[in-house]
């Protein structure tokens, strides 16, 4: 048995109004029961509007929740219209930031060297990196999925720092399974998660890599969590879509009942 702690967060990407994400969260708190919060963190990733509003929420109701944000620029200020600096994000008691995710490496042309230097910003102002690696349909095809993940691996975790492995989350997310409907079996989600962990060995050391958290994302449900958690390698999930149900967020959270 695993001494990670699982973590479940939920990537909300451009959905919901501020006013529309404190309703999404009030009715999670609702639906999650005392035991849903032990052992476990719980992250809420909504859009950079809705942040401020997310952290009153969580700080008045004392909510065992962290946040997270879906981005970062990796400078701490400067002339970059429209960006929103690590700095910044630390003030709001971010804990964590998604860096990597698939959507942003196919249409904003975002590469392993920016996804690292990002990753280094977080983890320079004491936040958490949450890096994504996954590979396309084609690719999974012709069968170099593994090559893909681990050279995207070994080029976005570039000087990111492992000293502390809980402050280091790597998710694993099949390109061809995000928002397809389409999930990877439990089986070949293990596999890849375990061959991350044995890369992850070689980049750090075994003992690190052993302590480091990976997650699986890729239409997370309610009706596939348990399956998924329940194996060795897999830590916690990164949730799309299903994140913006507090119901079928709820469910995930609470695969353990």
């Amino acid at each position: 048995m695993s001494d990670r702690t699982p973590i479940i967060a939920g990537n909300w990407k451009m959905h919901r109004d501020h006013l529309e994400a404190i309703q999404l969260v009030q009715k999670l708190a609702y639906h999650l029961q005392e035991e849903d919060y032990e052992g476990q963190e719980i992250v809420v990733c909504p859009p950079f509007v809705a942040l401020r509003s997310i952290q009153t929420l969580i700080q008045s109701d004392k909510l065992p929740i962290s946040l997270g944000a879906q981005n970062c620029h990796p400078e701490d200020e400067g002339a970059f219209t429209g960006e929103i600096s690590v700095p910044m994000l630390a003030r709001l008691d971010v804990r964590y930031v998604i860096c990597g995710p698939s959507e942003r490496r196919a249409l904003f042309a975002e590469t392993d060297e920016l996804i690292a230097t990002k990753a280094r910003a977080v983890q320079k102002h004491d936040l958490r990196p949450i890096v994504c690696v996954g590979e396309v349909k084609e690719e999974r095809e012709a069968g170099k999925a593994l090559d893909v993940v681990v050279d995207q691996l070994r080029g976005s975790l570039q000087g990111v720092s492992a000293d502390d492995p809980d402050a280091l989350v790597i998710a694993y997310e099949p390109v061809w399974a995000i928002g397809t409907g389409l999930t990877a079996t439990p089986e070949d989600a293990q596999e890849m998660c375990a061959a991350i962990r044995t890369e992850l060995a070689g980049i750090y050391d075994a003992s690190t890599a052993e302590a480091i958290r990976i997650q699986y994302g890729g239409s997370v449900k309610p009706g596939n969590v348990r399956q998924l958690m329940g194996q060795p390698d897999i830590d916690g999930a990164l949730v799309g879509g299903a994140s913006l149900s507090s119901e079928d967020f709820a469910l995930i959270v609470g695969h353990r009942r």
